[in-house]
């Protein structure tokens, strides 16, 4: 699944906002283990004077997995759902597997209905059940027989009904108007993490793997899919209007994993050069916007079959868009399911971020068909693999598909660095989480999952090599196919195809949360240079100094002024202090730590050290990653307390000939994170000064219109850098995006796709009541979701504070659909102090609704997370606490401490650094005496 993670971007607008939807660390659950605990009530963050976070546990309660009594061989299952009613009637004949003689059967069922059950043992009688016990806080049913079944196979058949939501989850109705503007629905569903009870009672746990045979009863002018091919289609004798569909029997597979839609759908179609059938449903009449789609996926397919030389197991897939869908997409095997912006591409209103979007997201999902479908983790404590290895390999798949785009780049700025920010907290967690009950799970699809689990791939992939890390997923893969496996059974192949102590380097950066600095100095000794290199653990309120360091396995690679691209050598620190000795370096060559930015940890060089660095930065010979790896060290580090914010300023100006696009995002996201730590002062306007003077020059350089010979970074990077401008008040950037705006508007000049974002940014941020009537106009007319996205995602900017009122009050209004609220509010609050405020009143005036709409899913903690993060004052953190000991959700108790802690080191920040900040934000602007 892909979430829909607020990815560290400098502005709202500049790409897709991804998304991409445990405390203690203690050993993987087995599979028979009985009590996992589950944590009840709400962590307590407080703030001792070194404004240390400290954290006190809360209570446990025990959950436990489903009995192994009875187990499920194949699942028969029919399902009616009723398009006008919002409900589904369902029947159940699974054939299973008594292990021992028991007279209950338990199994997962939310929100469900059974009528009747019964069970006949192979050749035997048939029992009806006599009782259905629902154990409703833990979703479980147990199905009481009057004498004890037997040992041995049988069938159990069970009649239910249950109701299509809208919650975005399990069996669900999904709202969509035809072409002629009709609103209807359609039935979808989303079952990861622990849904598909919620379509039918069923052994809901991943290991629990069967084969299914699906046939739905439904409209005979609907389109119906599954996860497999349509092997018969005929009139239902009770209903002329209505046509049973069966599709084939699935491989043996989680529940997670199935999938159906029901609804009004166009196509296109390809074939994959290894013969795969591959369709991209569209919305109707928009078949043309699922071509770039189909391309990836066609491309895809074979990429992967021949990275993991394992074949695609299944003979189609489809690839589909949902109107309303809480996460980025999800991986069901033979049917993915997306949001609609993350799979239709319009080749005349899709700005470039989308299409690269795009082509992330169907890698990423595609990936899963292998990793995560054909081999799935035992148990959700091992959803890191799945999701990290997901995150790295689209990153892989989209540089072959598309070189240009220079992706690998991009990663260090859109995952590596936020899982570095996220892992620096006290209220961080440990890659591998224990998790027992279902609310607990969707805890897990965070940052440390998707990006830290990704980092650290990318980073045991370059320990590796490449040639080696292939020949162990090899056979991982094959001996796993159709089974379940853990963290530790990957380790094992890897460690066997390449030799090294994959386990022990591995599990200091799985099982144990955060990351090290890395503290480095040097000496000349005649033609050498000797390094001084020790570890410490990283913390956001600075270095860990207690006694009990927590320390890593970490792969050290080292490279000089001589070569800056190349890997000199390469050390394992396997303890807390090493010193390495490199032949042959004169005096004048600098040396760098962790070329590439590929190992997952900050640096700290000697001030001497980092002086040879920097002007690497100006003349650019440092590489374009490395650069950005220096720069967001440094922020990060002044953030910590550890040097001045001014030292990192002064840095920041000397990239005022930086080319790339990452590096400049990278920039302005810091950036972006200051002005908004800044807004808390009375000298706000400064930095925005300073943020005009770093992009002017870059700015002139690009100008408006795009040039002949130009290409996807630097469309990427002339909507970033004109954006930034606008939003930070430069004159001429803001008379030309009124001006175009007003072209626009009128018909005259249609803006291209990739400079909406910013002109609509801009013209809003120094906006009045006219400039939002004309912006939500838009938005009403917008036929694509992508465009209606992008108008959503910069309405909060708009400054005066009844307009503010009004776009929280569209937010949950029936024009934005239920997924995209979240984004309007987080726009407001992240576009100034006052909209910070406005939004956190809304929020907690409108928490029963928002709560309600979200609950147990990630959106709820996407939706806290984008409103407070970015307060500044220590009783707000206080204020936050108590608002959500009083409102629980559950699902967003992590999320909770996290944001009280960044809100106490937004506070600190600014206690320690803003006098000095803004002197010398004056100082730099006064005239030479």
């Amino acid at each position: 699944m892909l979430l829909l993670l607020s990815r560290r971007v400098s502005l709202s607008f500049v790409s897709q906002v991804i998304p991409r939807n445990r405390v203690l660390f203690s050993k993987p659950i087995s599979r028979n283990s009985q009590a996992v605990t589950f944590r009840l009530s709400y962590i307590t963050v407080s703030a001792n004077a070194n404004s240390q976070n400290i954290v006190t546990m809360p209570e446990r309660r025990p959950f436990v997995r489903l009995p192994t009594d009875v187990y499920p061989v194949n699942y028969g299952l029919c399902l009616k759902p009723d398009l006008i009613d919002f409900t589904f009637e369902g029947k159940l004949e699974a054939a299973v597997e008594v292990t021992q003689g028991t007279n209950q059967i338990v199994m997962n069922c939310a929100d469900i209905d059974i009528i009747t059950a019964s069970f006949a043992p192979e050749g035997g009688e048939e029992i009806n059940a006599t009782g259905f016990n629902y154990q409703n806080e833990d979703e479980k049913v147990t199905l009481s027989f009057p004498s004890a079944l037997q040992k041995g196979s049988g069938t159990l058949k069970i009649d239910f009904v249950g109701e299509l939501n809208d919650k975005m989850k399990g069996f669900y109705r999904s709202k969509y108007a035809t072409p002629t503007g009709e609103i209807r629905y359609a039935a979808v569903t989303q079952f990861e993490a622990t849904d598909a009870r919620r379509a039918f009672p069923c052994w809901d746990e991943p290991a629990i793997k069967a084969t299914f045979d699906i046939t739905l009863i439904v409209p005979k002018d609907r389109v119906a899919l599954s996860n497999m091919n349509v092997i018969d289609r005929k009139p239902y004798p009770e209903d002329e209007r209505l046509v049973e569909v069966k599709f084939a029997t699935t491989p043996i597979m989680s529940t997670y994993l199935v999938a159906f839609v029901i609804g009004e759908y166009d196509f296109v179609e390809g074939q994959s050069s290894d013969g795969v059938t591959v369709r991209v449903y569209t919305p109707i009449g928009k078949a043309e916007q699922g071509k770039f789609a189909l391309e990836v996926a066609t491309k895809t397919l074979p990429f992967y079959k021949d990275y993991f030389n394992v074949p695609y197991p299944l003979p189609k897939i489809d690839l589909i868009a949902i109107a309303d869908f809480a996460a980025g997409a999800m991986e069901n095997w033979g049917l993915v399911t997306y949001r609609e912006t993350a799979l239709l591409i319009d080749p005349k209103n899709s700005c470039s971020s989308s299409r690269q979007w795009v082509a992330l997201v169907v890698g990423h999902e595609l990936a899963h068909q292998w990793f995560g479908n054909l081999v799935t983790m035992e148990w959700w404590t091992h959803l890191w693999l799945n999701e990290g290895f997901a995150s790295w390999i689209e990153y892989l798949c989209v540089d072959h598909c598309f070189p240009e785009y220079d992706i690998w780049t991009q990663f260090v700025s859109a995952d590596y660095t936020r899982a570095l920010d996220l892992d620096a907290l006290d209220n961080s967690h440990p890659i591998e989480v224990n998790v027992g009950h279902p609310s607990e799970v969707d805890e897990i699809f965070d940052a440390i999952s998707y990006s830290k689990g990704a980092s650290v791939i990318r980073m045991l992939h370059n320990y590796i090599g490449d040639e080696d890390f292939r020949k162990g997923m090899n056979a991982y893969l094959l001996k796993f196919q159709h089974k379940n496996a853990s963290t530790e059974d990957l380790w094992d192949c890897l460690e066997q195809a390449s030799g090294k102590p994959i386990a022990a380097v591995m599990n200091s950066w799985t099982k144990q949360m955060g990351f090290p600095i890395i503290v480095v100095d040097q000496e000349q000794q005649g033609d050498d240079r000797v390094l001084k290199i020790s570890q410490r653990k990283f913390c956001a309120s600075g270095p860990h100094n207690g006694e009990d360091c927590p320390s890593w396995m970490v792969p050290i690679s080292i490279c000089t002024s001589e070569d800056p691209s190349c890997t000199k050598m390469k050390v394992l620190m396997d303890q807390p202090e090493i010193t390495v000795t490199i032949p042959n370096i004169s005096p004048d060559q600098w040396i760098k730590i962790n070329p590439g930015t590929v190992g997952f940890y900050r640096i700290q060089y000697s001030s001497a050290m980092l002086d040879s660095l920097l002007p690497g930065i100006r003349d650019l010979t440092l590489p374009p990653v490395d650069r950005l790896g220096l720069q967001n060290d440094l922020f990060s580090l002044s953030r910590a307390g550890m040097i001045s914010t001014v030292e990192v300023l002064k840095v920041m100006e000397a990239f005022v000939n930086e080319p790339n696009y990452t590096v400049w995002s990278d920039l302005s996201c810091n950036l972006g994170v200051l002005s908004s730590l800044l807004s808390h002062t009375d000298f706000h306007e400064e930095i925005q000064e300073f943020i005009r003077d770093l992009f002017t020059p870059i700015g002139l350089k690009l100008g408006w219109d795009s040039k002949p010979g130009e290409g996807h970074l630097d469309a990427l990077l002339r909507g970033l850098v004109l954006g930034k401008l606008g939003k930070a008040g430069h004159k001429p950037t803001l008379e030309e995006a009124r001006r175009r705006f007003k072209e626009h508007v009128e018909g005259r000049q249609i803006l291209p796709a990739d400079l909406r974002s910013p002109v609509y940014l801009t013209v809003l941020k120094h906006g009045d009541s006219t400039t939002l009537d004309t912006m939500l106009k838009l938005h009403k007319q917008a036929d694509m979701q992508e465009e209606k996205n992008r108008i959503e995602r910069v309405l909060g900017a708009i400054s005066a504070p009844d307009l503010i009122q009004r776009v929280l009050t569209f937010a949950l209004s029936e024009e934005v659909r239920p997924q995209d609220t979240v984004s309007v509010i987080g726009g407001v609050a992240g576009s100034s102090k006052h909209g910070r405020k406005a939004a956190w009143k809304f929020v907690k005036d409108n928490w029963e609704e928002l709560h309600n709409r979200y609950q147990g899913g990630f959106l709820i903690s996407r939706l806290i997370k984008l409103t407070v993060d970015g307060f500044a004052v220590d009783k707000m953190a206080a204020e936050v606490k108590s608002f959500f000991e009083s409102h629980h959700a559950p699902a967003a108790e992590r999320t909770v401490q996290q944001c009280c802690e960044n809100i106490l080191l937004n506070a600190a920040w600014l206690k320690r650094d803003a006098d000095d900040i803004h002197q010398y934000l004056l100082q730099r602007k006064a005239p030479p005496v």
